[in-house]
Formats: structure tokens, C-alpha cells, sequence
């Protein structure tokens, strides 16, 4: 019974994102998933390790980019594609995180957002791969023996990648290595009289993100049929944190939440542009003081108090006084 109880969320999850496009849009039922995938790669490093990215851009936009030019150019199923673009962003993130790890701080956050600069400003100048200002456009998705036309139908071929995806997540989090990780967010001098070698923990850590987030940007590509600069642009690394901090810093899940409110009320906005950014500001100003600890947080607390039991007085006659006790 109990075992049944601890697998009810995940059976609902599953439920919940097997129907999904049946009530919204295809794309945006996969975009709402994607961009769940990326500020989990972001939380990974800020709620885990304490560690605020401003370049996840890159790993996301590079992702996306060596998706669509494996799709484009070598005919690559779009699994292999994306598992492509996970593993350029894997190695990217190596020297990246070689190097930015070694600060802390606005410095770490400094340096990610310098490096992703960087790699934006590449990409632009090298047209003749990435298509410059125009980026790559009409990005085919295949698969032998399946017909992926249809943006409901690709959804469906992709969600065990990103199931996937976000297993590896969980279980990076879940496994001692994450315990590790918390630790150094905590207290990083204790973890470091510990015995652990606590830099490369965080580098490894980076190159996991990085990977994260490069297969959530590859199936962006793949699923939107376009892998363009705005995927490689600093404000792209802001909206992940954002995200993530609307969800709850270091809940995980709760990127996935914060991902649903900010492209759900993006797309309510389209039809008036203007009244955007107004409304837009409006909201997470409102999120951000009324659950300061993050929607997922504030609401796993709150479910938790509603389903204890009450606290009642209990008098001890005896001994002459009051004591509480759960009834």
C-alpha cells in the first residue's frame, strides 16, 4: 500500500503528460516540457551546488544547432540528433565548467554569461554552418518506420527522451553524488575536510547540466523546425532562471510547474503584445512575494499541514499541566 502511494505522483505524471497534447497545442505541450528540461539543467547547479548560471543559453542554443545540422546535413533520426546535441553540450561544458567553477558568486554567474557570449557570437559569424542571423530553417525530423508529420505525432516519439531526460535528472539529485553536491552548497570547507574533491564534483556537475540542457535544446530544434540565435541570446539564460525560481530553487519539479505558468501565460499574451510585458511582470512580482520559496515548495508545505492530523490539548491531570499532542 505504501509503495503504491510513493508511485501514484509518478503514475499521474506520466498520465498527465500522455494527455497533454490532447488539451493544448502540440508544440506548446512540447515546449512546455523542454523548457521544463532546461531550467532543471539550471537547478541543478543553483539549487544543488549554489551555483547561478547565466550561460545556459549556450548549452541550450548549441544543443539545438548541432540537432538541426546532424537532421539537415547527415540525415540523422532525430533521436540520434538530439543525442548528438546532448553530447556537444556535454563537451562544451567541460572547458566551460574547467574554468568557471573556480569562481563563485556574481563571478561564476559572471563568467558563464561571458562564455555564452561568446559562443552567440560564433555562431553568428559562422554562416556558413549555422545560417548567421538567419539560423537553420526547415529542420526534418525522421525516424525509420514512423511518420512524424504531425507535431502531435513527434511529441509522442519524443516524450521517452524526455522522460528520459528527466530520470537522469531525478536520479543525479537522488544518487550520493547529489548528497555530495548539497553538501558543498551548504557548507563547502566541512565537504572539503570530508575528503571530497569538492571542484570536481562542480565541474562534473556543470557537464551534466550542460548535457541536460543540450538535449532539451535539441528537441527544440527538431520539434520547431528552426534552430536560430535567440536560443544562444543571454535573455534565454535569464527566462531558465526564471523559471526556476518561480518553481522553487532546489525542488526540481518545480521547474516543470514554473515552465507551465510562464509559456502558458506567454501564449494567452500573444494576442496582445503591447499589454505583454506589463501583465507578464505583473505576475511574477506577485509569484515572487506571495511564494517566496517557489509555487512547488509553498504548495508541497501547504498540502503536507492540510494532511496531518489536528493538534489538540491533551491535560495531564496528574502533573497539573498542559501538553500538546497530535490526536
Amino acid at each position: 500500500m505504501r509503495r503504491g502511494l510513493v508511485l501514484l505522483p509518478y503514475a499521474v505524471g506520466i498520465a498527465v503528460a500522455l494527455a497533454l497534447p490532447r488539451v493544448m497545442y502540440p508544440v506548446l505541450a512540447l515546449d512546455i516540457l523542454l523548457w521544463g528540461l532546461f531550467a532543471m539543467s539550471v537547478d541543478l547547479l543553483l539549487g544543488y551546488v549554489g551555483l547561478l548560471s547565466f550561460g545556459h543559453a549556450a548549452f541550450w542554443g548549441l544543443g539545438a544547432y548541432a540537432a538541426a545540422i546532424a537532421a539537415k546535413s547527415m540525415d540523422a533520426p532525430f533521436a540520434l540528433a538530439a543525442v548528438l546535441g546532448a553530447g556537444a553540450s556535454a563537451l562544451l561544458a567541460v572547458p566551460f565548467g574547467y574554468l568557471a567553477t573556480r569562481r563563485r558568486g556574481i563571478y561564476f554567474a559572471m563568467v558563464t554569461l561571458a562564455f555564452a557570449q561568446l559562443v552567440f557570437y560564433v555562431a553568428n559569424e559562422w554562416r556558413d554552418l549555422t545560417g548567421g542571423e538567419n539560423g537553420l530553417h526547415g529542420v526534418p525530423r525522421t525516424f525509420p518506420g514512423l511518420s512524424l508529420g504531425r507535431s502531435a505525432d513527434f511529441y509522442y516519439a519524443a516524450l521517452p527522451l524526455i522522460a528520459l531526460g528527466y530520470f537522469l535528472a531525478y536520479r543525479i539529485v537522488h544518487s550520493p553524488f547529489g548528497h555530495v553536491l548539497v553538501a558543498i552548497r551548504d557548507n563547502e570547507p566541512r565537504a572539503q575536510a570530508l575528503g571530497y574533491a569538492t571542484w570536481r564534483y562542480k565541474v562534473l556537475a556543470f557537464v551534466l547540466s550542460g548535457g541536460l540542457a543540450g538535449l532539451a535544446g535539441g528537441l527544440f530544434a527538431l520539434g520547431n523546425g528552426f534552430a536560430s540565435l535567440d536560443l544562444l541570446h543571454w535573455t534565454t539564460s535569464g527566462q531558465a532562471v526564471l523559471i526556476t525560481i518561480l518553481g522553487g530553487i532546489g525542488t526540481l519539479w518545480g521547474s516543470l510547474l514554473g515552465a507551465v505558468i510562464v509559456l502558458e501565460l506567454r501564449d494567452a499574451l500573444t494576442s496582445a503584445p503591447e499589454a505583454s510585458g506589463v501583465v507578464t511582470g505583473a505576475v511574477f512580482v506577485v509569484i515572487v512575494l506571495a511564494f517566496r520559496r517557489g509555487l512547488w515548495a509553498t504548495g508541497r508545505d501547504a498540502l503536507r499541514r492540510f494532511a496531518a492530523p489536528p493538534v489538540s490539548a491533551r491535560i495531564d491531570i496528574s502533573g497539573g499541566e498542559v501538553r500538546h499532542g497530535r490526536s
